[in-house]
């Protein structure tokens, strides 16, 4: 499929979806949002991708929304169409919910927008030129995809706070140090270190690490009791797939394991 604000490629196990208005600093657009809502509809759908990339073309991963299509919509009265909020709740909430392993290579500036777009992914690794910050405050702006709803899930309230409040754009190392950022490499080293994890992720069972993922992210909204119940319940249902059985005789057998994913 053809796309003109992303470039969506197979390579071997995995879907890269790269954001591609390099120009603009990848900001995002209506039509970018529409495309990306797009193209995880296909990823989810393909048994051969097993795990998916997100990705900036450019100096930039993501700069956030598209300041002047905001603006250009700013006042218009509601219609029946999707506009630029809807669109991107849409788009975000299936990246969210994506049931596969993403990884947010963050290969450069990510900010506002950008930043809601890298804590839908499951993994992210950056390269460590990588600026981030949520800058929604330094335009009087208001996050809408999760800075002030879910940040201070990922890096503790105080700190979601105050990159909040204060707008102000730091390293990936200190992301990291924050626990947002999983690996800072070297910027030529990105793409490799991506391609490793995937190989690692990929020789998995999909089933379990989609039940995996299923379970971690419902228990952020359970009691303890509650999620080791859903998880107990879950591992039941799981053993009698064929990727346990699979990963069992693989043990015994002393040999890699062939998951099918069911």
């Amino acid at each position: 499929m053809s796309y003109q604000h992303i470039i969506y490629e197979k390579r071997r196990q995995a879907g890269w979806i790269t954001l591609n208005r390099g120009k603009d600093m990848n900001s995002l657009s209506g039509l970018m949002l529409t495309e990306l809502t797009e193209v995880l509809v296909v990823a989810e759908k393909d048994d051969e991708v097993r795990v998916l990339v997100l990705t900036g073309k450019g100096k930039a991963f993501c700069a956030g929304a598209d300041l002047k299509e905001v603006l250009a919509g700013f006042g218009q009265k509601k219609g029946t169409a999707p506009d630029f909020l809807d669109k991107a709740q849409v788009a975000m909430n299936k990246l969210r919910h994506f049931s596969k392993p993403v990884i947010g290579a963050l290969n450069g500036l990510t900010l506002a927008g950008g930043l809601e777009l890298a804590m839908c992914c499951d993994v992210i690794i950056a390269a460590e030129s990588a600026k981030i910050g949520d800058a929604h405050s330094n335009y009087g702006l208001f996050p809408g995809g999760g800075g002030a709803a879910i940040l201070s899930r990922k890096i503790g309230l105080n700190r979601a706070k105050y990159l909040s409040f204060t707008g102000d754009i730091i390293s990936a190392s200190e992301m990291m140090e924050y626990g947002f950022i999983n690996l800072v490499v070297p910027d030529g080293e990105l793409e490799k270190t991506v391609e490793t994890l995937i190989k690692k992720l990929a020789a998995k069972s999909p089933l379990g690490l989609k039940l995996m993922k299923q379970v971690a992210n419902q228990s952020l909204d359970q009691t303890v009791e509650a999620a080791l119940q859903i998880e107990l319940l879950t591992l039941r249902e799981y053993m009698r797939s064929y990727d346990v059985e699979e990963g069992l005789k693989a043990f015994q057998e002393k040999r890699k394991p062939e998951f099918k994913g069911y």
